[in-house]
């Protein structure tokens, strides 16, 4: 794999790239995730699943489980009653990522519902237990899927009160009168998270005090929620997660399997370890829900858009109502006078669905940026010039302005650097040898969201400084960042910086989502030093050197807290914070502007005219987002973005068993994603951009903005490439072969 590796020198408001902070730890070992943990006397747990989707348990048969030496007991419904207590769904402002109550009752909701826990002193012998655990079933006939016999179809409005369809002008009126048109349909699979770091949970009593070791990227809603499902006080509960090997949204939520262990752990009166399997973490948490869409585009001959319209559909669980509802996103693109949308879920006897990498945006905008394709080959033109005739600064719904829109310099400096210029138009002009060569590219967008942040700050004698925030480290780099972000206002070496993370004896952060870790907790920490530097200052004269000031008063040491808020944060945000219930704002959520980082995706595809193999030898991202932090960080996840947006074009998809509502390819040898020899040459562009109003820092978020808009490139890229337009992911030999 070659990549455009290197670290990039820091242009203008882009700062230092220092290495990551964790980097030695990491490779060292030293690093301890949270089943590294040794925990003295530790018992092991094994899930049991259900094996049918709907239905209900009629009889376990514990027998020959219980009688291999070692097993301790296994906890059914049966054995624990209601010892676990309902706590609200996300949406609703509650911690769990799924409302059925672990081990409550008899009834199946779906299938790889936990129905059983073993423990014993081994995990060998857990896991062998495990599968000696009869469950007789009375089997109900499920619903899969978009029109599966019994599904469900509901909108969103009527589930969600939040939820807004975005609408203005009069869109049926304007497309009729459109010279141009077209009107497509297009559909995402389900797929799955797949961390490396698998879903693992350690829990011990020290009297009535809890402590939890699991990768969470939201420990204070672990924690919080955690003791509400418990019933007991938040006080009781610490949640340490210092380091995550990977979530991208599956980590977010409180799943099934924490209050199961930690009842477990206090009914033996020693620690629990439950470490879940590869396939039972297709169902222990979310997943990226499949969706279909129907794009209306109407334009005049000049190629601007007079109509639009979005009408999504998303399946979800019975049981709750989440959607990924992306059309807040796809319908504020463009300048558009008359916009209509619409988004349905569809109940199924499905595990609930959640929040993956840019949730809303990667399906959404695969459907908007395909379509916008499509409307510029209808109109023979350009498909970079008709995204320039129709961009906007003021979004068309409200008429809000963004606080800063750099999309046309992100396509211009793609471009050049991708070479665009040289492409054809023709559908299948290009060609070297055997080889069809296509070129595509797609808007890249993602809300700047941030959430309310604190942190404590000291400065010592001796010419350092800590940093406190139960901040979450997933891979992101924010570590690095908060690092940096106290030796840059504190006027201090960046390796005189101690960073503490993860762990709720912390100051709360918000969870580790949406792209709002960096913004959120960096103005919060420079809110700190900047305290820190205001009481050493003489009057209104800055001080240059903070230890030298320390030291000149007697301190010992100088130790700040600081709460911060953004701009449209709700009345009380930091106590919500406190409370596990972290409320992100920004993007189109706020009344008097919009926030986005943009960018623009360009791919070259090569399919083979015979085979019809599908090849993307290059990958070119240029992204505006406001001021980066570290050009080192920032690279790893641009780029990190870009393979996986290649990854959902072409590989991923989650197989079900549509009339036994079961996934088929739980394991990492037939759910596929990029290797090496299907990442080539991947060139991030981080492109200047200055945003003073989001806030202090000018930081907008780009953890999720890198897979926006890939897949479309890529579909867009093959039908140049071939003339087929393949509408339905993943693009794979078969689809092309059989519309041959």
């Amino acid at each position: 794999m070659m990549v455009d590796a290197a670290a990039p020198a820091p242009k203008a408001n882009m700062g230092q790239p220092v290495p990551r902070y964790d980097a030695r730890a990491k490779v060292t070992g030293s690093a301890l995730y949270a089943s590294d943990v040794g925990l003295p006397d530790v018992a092991y747990a094994y899930l049991v699943s259900s094996t049918i989707a709907k239905g209900r348990i009629a009889s376990f048969d514990l027998k020959a489980a219980l009688a291999l030496p070692g097993v301790l007991d296994i906890l059914t419904h049966e054995t624990i009653g209601d010892a676990i207590k309902p706590v609200k769904f996300f949406t609703e402002g509650g911690p769990a990522s799924n409302t059925v109550v672990p081990l409550a009752s008899a009834e199946i909701a779906y299938g790889g519902q936990t129905i059983a826990m073993v423990l014993a002193n081994s995990y060998e012998v857990a896991r062998d237990a495990a599968h000696r655990v009869i469950v007789t079933y009375e089997i109900a006939s499920p619903s899969s899927t978009f029109d599966s016999k019994g599904a469900v179809d509901q909108e969103l409005a009527s589930q969600n009160k939040k939820h807004e369809d975005p609408k203005v002008g009069d869109f049926a009126t304007a497309y009729a009168a459109a010279p141009v048109t077209v009107d497509v349909a297009y559909s995402t699979p389900t797929q799955h998270h797949n961390p490396i770091e698998l879903f693992a949970t350690q829990c011990s009593w020290n009297g009535s005090q809890l402590t939890v070791h699991e990768p969470s990227q939201n420990v204070y809603g672990i924690k919080n929620g955690l003791a509400a499902q418990l019933g007991i006080d938040a006080s009781q509960v610490r949640v340490i997660s210092p380091y995550i090997g990977g979530a991208f949204g599956s980590k977010g939520g409180l799943t099934q399997r924490t209050a199961i262990v930690a009842i477990a752990a206090r009914k033996l009166g020693r620690p629990v370890k439950l470490v879940a399997t590869r396939d039972q973490g297709f169902t222990i948490a979310t997943y990226r829900a499949e969706t279909k869409h129907r794009i209306k585009l109407g334009a005049d001959r000049n190629g601007k858009l007079q109509a639009l319209s979005h009408d999504g559909f998303e399946v979800t669980s019975r049981h709750d109502p989440y959607a990924v509802a992306g059309t807040d996103a796809s319908t504020r693109m463009y300048a558009c006078p008359n916009i209509a949308s619409n988004v349905t879920i569809v109940r199924a006897d499905r595990s609930t669905p959640g929040f993956m990498r840019a949730p809303a945006e990667t399906p959404y905008f695969f459907a908007l940026e395909s379509a916008m394709d499509e409307l510029a080959v209808a109109l023979k033109m350009d498909p970079v010039e008709l995204r320039r005739i129709n961009d906007t600064q003021h979004e068309p719904i409200k008429g809000l302005p963004y606080t800063s829109r750099t999309l046309m310099p992100c396509f211009d400096q793609a471009a050049e650097a991708f070479g665009w210029s040289k492409r054809t138009p023709q559908p299948g002009s290009m060609r070297d040898g055997d080889w069809l060569i296509g070129y595509g590219c797609a808007t890249s967008a993602y809300p700047t969201q941030m959430a309310a942040a604190t942190a404590r700050v000291s400065l010592f004698p001796d010419g350092t400084a800590r940093v406190e925030t139960a901040s979450h480290e997933i891979g992101n780099g924010i570590y690095t960042v908060v690092a940096q972000t106290a030796a840059e206002r504190l006027g201090l070496p960046y390796e005189k910086i101690s960073v503490l993370l993860g762990d709720t004896i912390l100051p709360p952060a918000p969870v580790a989502g949406g792209s709002i870790s960096t913004a959120s907790v960096c103005s919060v920490v420079a809110q700190a030093c900047d305290a820190i530097r205001a009481k050493l200052s003489d009057g209104p004269t800055p001080v240059t050197d903070l230890v030298a000031a320390l030291k000149d008063r007697g301190m010992g040491s100088l130790q700040e807290y600081a709460e911060w808020t953004p701009h449209g944060a709700p009345k009380g945000a930091v106590q919500m914070l406190y409370r596990g219930a972290a409320q992100p704002t920004g993007g189109a959520k706020l009344a008097d502007r919009i926030q986005f980082a943009f960018g623009a995706q360009f791919v070259e595809v090569r399919v083979h005219a015979r085979t019809r193999e599908i090849r993307v030898p290059r990958i070119v991202g240029a992204f505006a987002s406001g001021h980066i932090m570290n050009t080192r960080t920032a690279h790893s996840q641009y780029m990190g973005g870009m393979i996986w947006g290649i990854g959902s074009a072409l590989h991923e998809q989650t197989e079900i068993d549509t009339n036994a509502a079961r996934y088929l390819n739980t394991n990492l040898a037939d759910y596929l994603v990029p290797v090496n020899a299907d990442v080539i040459d991947v060139q991030v562009i981080m492109v200047p951009e200055e945003d003073s109003a989001i806030n202090p820092l000018g930081i907008k978020g780009i953890g999720e903005i890198g897979i926006v808009g890939t897949s479309a490139a890529v579909a867009n890229a093959v039908f140049h490439a071939t003339g087929q337009r393949v509408r339905d992911l993943p693009l794979r030999i078969d689809t092309l072969v059989a519309g041959a």
